[in-house]
């Protein structure tokens, strides 16, 4: 059983003022709480269903020692529609130094005021996945550690450095001579640019693309061109940017 204490902190993670007081943020599904578990990330507590327990034995014991709450219980302090699995409340980690320079040969993903949660985990996921140093966020993004950021990331929060920052004004202060990309579509075709991971790739949000400030920085604007016979008007940024980044890295 889980106390009506514990059951109204659980709850009270789910709303972003209540992340930031306390400084923690919800893992929900299994997956997840594996991933968590398994990271350098600290787990406050762990609460799954029994049969859950049972199959993961050891992989829980990483962790501090979990409470057993049936899917009924465990859907009452859940953010997620059905959960069968397992939940965890984690310490929001502390932010990692973003140099002044940016590492040499090193490619940082910048984004700039993406609102949707799942778009923005798939984003942090994508970072993952080409080894980037990190992530920069304008205070205009979605909350990194929203429960249904965290879900999208399928596990890469726990690996992915997150520096939130004024953007124009981060990207501004720059080393001159900093490559700052940004998709435009009006830009270099990005299947013909020579392009090496280096410097900034920034992606605006879907509807409304970089804001002026941020698009003043740019030292290079790429455009991913439409197909034949394509008609699509344009394409989710976590798309456009997976595209992107897949250009960079192509010749490594």
């Amino acid at each position: 059983m889980i106390s009506k204490a514990q059951a109204k902190y659980v709850q009270s993670l789910h709303q972003k003022k209540y992340r930031q007081r306390h400084n923690a943020f919800l893992v929900e599904g299994g997956k997840s709480v594996i991933e968590l578990l398994s990271s350098a990330v600290e787990t406050e507590s762990v609460w799954c269903t029994p049969e859950f327990a049972d199959q993961n034995r050891a992989k829980l014991a990483a962790g501090p020692a979990p409470g057993l709450l049936s899917t009924a219980e465990l859907a009452q302090v859940s953010t997620l529609a059905t959960n069968t699995t397992a939940l965890a409340v984690a310490r929001r980690p502390p932010e990692a130094p973003l140099p002044a320079a940016l590492p040499l040969g090193a490619l940082v993903l910048a984004l700039d005021e993406v609102r949707d949660p799942g778009n923005l985990g798939t984003l942090l996921r994508l970072a993952d996945w080409y080894g980037l140093p990190g992530v920069v966020l304008s205070d205009t993004c979605a909350d990194p550690w929203a429960p249904k950021t965290v879900a999208a990331t399928m596990g890469s929060f726990a690996r992915v450095r997150i520096w939130p920052r004024p953007l124009a004004e981060w990207l501004g202060a720059l080393p001159a001579g900093t490559a700052i990309y940004g998709a435009d579509l009006r830009g270099d075709n990005v299947h013909r640019a020579a392009l090496a991971p280096a410097g900034v790739l920034v992606m605006g949000s879907e509807s409304h693309g970089l804001t002026p400030a941020v698009a003043a920085c740019l030292t290079q604007r790429l455009h991913i061109p439409r197909g034949p016979g394509g008609g699509a008007e344009s394409l989710n940024v976590a798309i456009s940017a997976a595209i992107l980044l897949d250009n960079f890295f192509r010749g490594q």
